[in-house]
């Protein structure tokens, strides 16, 4: 029958026979590579491996966390959340966020991938009572002595005092005038400004008004060697100032002042500021002179009181919750003692010495703190409140007669 084909037919004969044979070489070279690179499996082998094969859709189990959120309704904008263990403090008034190792839990994630590092744990009442830098829980005043609370860059601190002059005792007498704050009050002002973060300077004036003491104005500089915060228990500052009287135009004093804190447990503060009063009855200022007295008293010039002074204030503040503290301070002193001086009369009535009495400081009081406002409720026996005068009654009480006062501060600007 091929034979009987036309010439063009036995060319497409040829060429259909030749595309056929190459289809089913290559067929065959195909199923020879796929069987070399996949071994056969017996079947019953696959069908076990297919069972056993999760299905990629199954979800896995996600067993329910418990969480719980607790506000501290001592410091707002605090909140605690507790989950599987874990708990972290939220300030969101800082933008902070801290993790707090939870007492008898897990060790927190961070400290478990170093073994070595181990974090305390803290309780909520702990938590309470710790302060960042420049956030003392202690003003920068106890009741007359200072204290090294740290002035940041770029702030400006304004503090008053405010000192009544009748005392609370007898209250008999102070009574009907509500506690001696009908009597008469010395209102000083104060400001000090941070050039830098340890770097400050500050001006204070006192109206006080009396022999040798009158319209002080104190100029000073400041440097806060350690700032206490919550990892540090201790802070100093040194100060240095200039005293003048009458705003700043006569008999100057000098002062050197240390402050130190130190910190015990979470509630405790003590406080030590010795000072240096060099010139504090400089031009004899607070000496008696013969024409104080009527007649004459020569014998006035024989009587000298000393020329320098130095004082060491003690102080404590004692949280009673982070917001509220009781205070205490007291002022030991030596050299010049601020008070006054008392003629000595024989039979006759005439004098023949001079005797000086004076009273050291002694200060208590509460003080409440809201953010960068502080306010003290203070009972004191003196009305001065300057570096070289704070440590004496200049009214000559004694401790036990105290006057009501307040002291207020507040900050604006800085960090």
């Amino acid at each position: 029958m091929i034979l009987l084909v036309s010439g063009g037919s036995h060319i497409f004969v040829f060429r259909l026979l030749a595309m056929t044979v190459l289809t089913a070489g290559l067929f065959f070279i195909g199923v020879k590579s796929a069987a070399a690179q996949e071994p056969v499996k017996p079947p019953g082998e696959a069908v076990a491996k297919a069972e056993a094969k999760p299905a990629a859709d199954t979800p896995k189990p996600n067993p329910q966390s418990k969480m719980k959120v607790t506000f501290d309704d001592t410091t707002p904008g605090v909140v605690y959340i507790e989950s599987n263990g874990e708990k972290i403090r939220v300030d969101t008034s800082k933008k902070l966020v801290e993790e707090i190792a939870v007492a008898g839990g897990d060790e927190p994630a961070a400290a478990a991938d170093d073994k070595t590092a181990k974090v305390a744990p803290k309780s909520d009442d702990d938590e309470k009572y710790d302060f960042d830098r420049s956030e003392e829980p202690f003003d920068y005043r106890v009741v007359n002595i200072p204290t090294p609370k740290r002035i940041p860059k770029g702030s400006w601190n304004l503090v008053f005092t405010h000192r009544f002059t009748q005392p609370v005792k007898p209250v008999r007498e102070s009574a009907e005038n509500l506690l001696g704050l009908d009597s008469f009050s010395i209102s000083s002002f104060g400001i000090t400004y941070g050039i830098t973060d340890k770097l400050y300077v500050s001006a204070l004036r006192s109206p006080v008004c009396q022999r040798g003491l009158c319209r002080v104005i104190e100029i000073g500089a400041g440097y806060n060697w350690i700032a206490a915060d919550k990892d540090s228990r201790f802070g100093l500052t040194t100060y240095a100032s200039i005293e003048g009287n009458d705003n700043f135009t006569e008999e100057y004093t000098y002062n050197l002042q240390a402050m130190l804190s130190a910190r015990i447990g979470k509630r405790v503060y003590l406080f030590f500021s010795p000072a240096l009063h060099i010139n504090s009855n400089g031009q004899r200022r607070f000496d008696p002179r013969p024409t104080d007295f009527f007649p004459a008293a020569p014998i006035a010039d024989t009587f000298h009181l000393p020329t320098h002074g130095a004082s060491f204030g003690f102080g404590a503040s004692v949280l009673i919750t982070p917001n509220v503290a009781a205070l205490f301070d007291f002022s030991p002193r030596t050299g010049f003692k601020l008070g006054q001086v008392h003629p000595i009369l024989d039979s006759n009535s005439q004098i023949i010495g001079f005797r000086n009495e004076s009273e050291p400081s002694l200060g208590f009081g509460i003080q409440r703190t809201i953010g960068r406002h502080a306010f003290s409720l203070t009972f004191s026996n003196t009305q001065t409140t300057t570096t070289s005068r704070y440590n004496s009654s200049n009214l000559v009480y004694s401790p036990k007669h105290f006057t009501i006062g307040f002291n207020l501060s507040r900050r604006f600007g800085g960090q």
